[in-house]
């Protein structure tokens, strides 16, 4: 059996499902979700990110979570903690860059958010020599300081999906159709939760919801609100969502959602008005990924990095720069929101 076979079997069985328990199905069942079943990251799986593109982003985000943790007073011990970490590449760059920083590595506690059992295997053997406590959400995090980095996790969260019909809203639901997976809509009903959309929004417009996007930052918000601390959220969307953002990608190309359930990863943009709204402490302005990298230095870290460099390695550290910052690149796509807390300043990055 497949995926697809027993969607198509709950369907049959329960009704059409909620796009959000469609992708809570693709990407974490235990038996068949993509990120259980498989490492996705880098040239051999679906998708790159940007720790897998240059050592250069996680040293900068580094810095600048250190420079925060230096500017509240260098408090210890301390939550370092990643949401969503991939490979482990991106932490493994921010601790070999913050080592630089006396003090910083000997009192952070570096904490993973991590669901897949294989990932998490992976993250272990990445960052060996560290030590690492792993933890399935957000509300295990202890009460402490937390200097927290959030990068490409809040679009995988599972959405909720609404078409708006005069003053109400029709869930869109995936049912079945000739055995295969198809897009259909629930009978109009209000939705409290969209009443603020219905200034900004006309007949047939789509809007998303993604709830647990907001309770995620409610967790990291109110610990950073009253223990100390910063965040970085970075992720490609925008600061109010409108339209259907829900998008596969499965071997490096655009697949289409319903098609491959569990082998390909599926995302959505992410609202960064609703994740402010329910973060309990301040939050910078969005910035783009490019204008942040710019402000941190990179340019001029790039160009040490690249003076031993020549031939095929010089082009490819060239188009790693370019591929992190240019605005036709992943420079404008990705968004940044810095998170500190109240009497503090922005992360160093995100200043107005």
């Amino acid at each position: 059996m497949s995926l697809k076979d027993h969607l198509l079997a709950r369907i049959a069985l329960e009704g059409p499902m909620r796009v959000d328990d469609y992708m809570q199905s693709c990407l974490l069942h235990p038996d068949w979700g993509y990120y259980t079943t498989r490492a996705p990251f880098g040239a051999q799986g679906d998708f790159i990110t940007a720790p897998e593109i240059s050592q250069m982003f996680g040293e900068l985000i580094g810095l600048s979570l250190a420079q925060s943790w230096l500017n509240q007073g260098a408090p210890a011990p301390f939550t370092l903690a990643e949401l969503g970490p991939g490979r482990g590449t991106l932490m493994a760059d921010v601790l070999r860059a913050c080592a630089q920083v006396p003090g910083f590595l000997a009192a952070a506690q570096v904490t993973l958010i991590e669901a897949s059992p294989a990932l998490r295997g992976v993250q272990r053997e990445t960052l060996a020599g560290h030590e690492v406590t792993h933890l399935d959400t957000v509300a295990e995090l202890p009460e402490a300081p937390l200097f927290l980095i959030a990068n490409e996790f809040f679009d995988v969260l599972p959405i909720r999906q609404f078409i708006r019909h005069g003053a109400g809203w029709a869930e869109r639901r995936i049912g079945a159709t000739d055995a295969e997976l198809t897009f259909g809509l629930a009978p109009v009903a209000p939705q409290p939760a969209l009443a603020h959309r219905l200034e900004d929004t006309k007949d047939g417009d789509l809007v998303e919801l993604c709830a647990p996007a907001t309770k995620v930052m409610n967790e990291v918000g109110r610990r950073i609100a009253g223990h100390g601390g910063a965040g970085l959220i970075i992720d490609y969307g925008d600061w109010r969502a409108l339209g259907d953002t829900l998008q596969a990608l499965e071997d490096h190309a655009p697949a289409k959602p319903l098609a491959n359930p569990g082998k390909a990863d599926i995302t959505a943009h992410v609202d960064f008005e609703a994740l402010a709204g329910a973060c309990p402490c301040r939050y910078s302005r969005v910035v783009t990924q490019g204008v942040f990298l710019e402000r941190l230095g990179i340019t001029a870290r790039a160009q040490k990095l690249a003076e031993p460099l020549n031939g095929e390695a010089l082009n490819s550290h060239i188009a790693a720069h370019r591929r992190l910052t240019h605005p036709a690149e992943m420079g404008n796509l990705f968004k940044v929101m810095g998170l500190y807390p109240k009497g503090q300043t922005p992360p160093p990055g995100t200043e107005a």
